[in-house]
This record gives structure tokens, sequence and C-alpha cells, in this order.
């Protein structure tokens, strides 16, 4: 978890989101090479996601509007926190920030009216690489805190394998 200082009067606040230093001294010493920015309405869920080695993403997550659920799960075979999971509130009142390292998979759950995130990745989107876990997969266990919406759940979120049948290189 990362959390800013803010700066806040009658104005508003400001706060800065990214210091390559200031990360590097907390041990994240990865550059940032793609910003992505998803809007979803209530009750969405997105992932879990993740890609093979070697196009690995780590992902810095914030959100600019609204409030979400984020989870990620180790899926590194040989860590000890193999498929153990990890999840926290995310919104824009507090503005903490989630560090997600490669070889962990990512999704959220969209707890206010709407949503909008902001994920800073470590390497490209590669179609190829791509891979997803399901999002309610009963050995990992993710206590969503909200009933996802169904009609909100991509197909392909939905037929994602188990993360026992899902296909992994993370070693």
């Amino acid at each position: 978890m990362i959390e800013p200082k803010i700066f806040r009067d009658k104005r508003g606040f400001f706060m800065e989101s990214y210091s390559r230093k200031v990360f590097s001294e907390h041990g994240i010493p990865e550059e940032f090479v793609q910003n992505n920015i998803s809007h979803s309405a209530r009750g969405t869920l997105r992932g879990l996601h993740y890609q093979l080695l070697p196009h690995a993403q780590g992902k810095l997550v914030s959100v600019t509007v609204g409030s979400i659920f984020d989870v990620a799960v180790d899926i590194r075979k040989s860590s000890p926190a193999f498929g153990k999971w990890f999840g926290c509130v995310l919104d824009d009142k507090d503005r903490r920030m989630l560090y997600i390292p490669p070889g962990f998979a990512h999704g959220f759950c969209v707890l206010s009216r709407e949503a909008e995130c902001s994920y800073q990745c470590t390497d490209f989107y590669r179609p190829s690489a791509e891979r997803s876990i399901h999002w309610n997969d009963a050995k990992v266990g993710i206590r969503w805190p909200t009933q996802p919406n169904q009609e909100l759940i991509s197909e392909k979120d939905n037929k994602a394998p188990d993360l026992k049948s899902a296909e992994n290189n993370f070693n």
C-alpha cells in the first residue's frame, strides 16, 4: 500500500502520485511504461488478469473517481503464498495506491455508483501474453465485499479457468 502525502486546502488538494526516487527507496525499482484508465459502473468486476513471462506487468493501481475493492492473487508457483490473495478498498477520498508486482493476478469490483481507475504498468499490454483466472475460484476464495453484477462481468472473465488449470509460467 502506498499512502501519498496529500496537501489539502479550500481550493482542493495536491499530491505527488509517482516519484521514481520515493518508490525506489520503498523497494519498487521498476519503471512504468504504460498507463491505463478504466471507467466502470457499480457492480462491475474486472479480472483476475495477468501476463505471462517475459511480459509480466507490475501495476500501480489508484482510483480517481469512486471506490473499488482491489485484489491481487499470488500466482508464483514456488511462493509460500501461492494462491493467496490480498484485497483492499481504494477510493478517491484517501487516494491510497496499491502496487501489484509481476507474478500476481489483478482484479477489482466497483463499490460506488461509478469508478475510474488508473493503473500504471511496468510492461506493455500484449494480447498474446494475457491470461486470466476465474474471479470466483473457490480454491482462491476471494471474499468480495459485494455481489458483482453478472451482466457487468465480461464473457472472457466468466469463462476464465481456475488457478489450478490456468496457464502460468511463474516459477
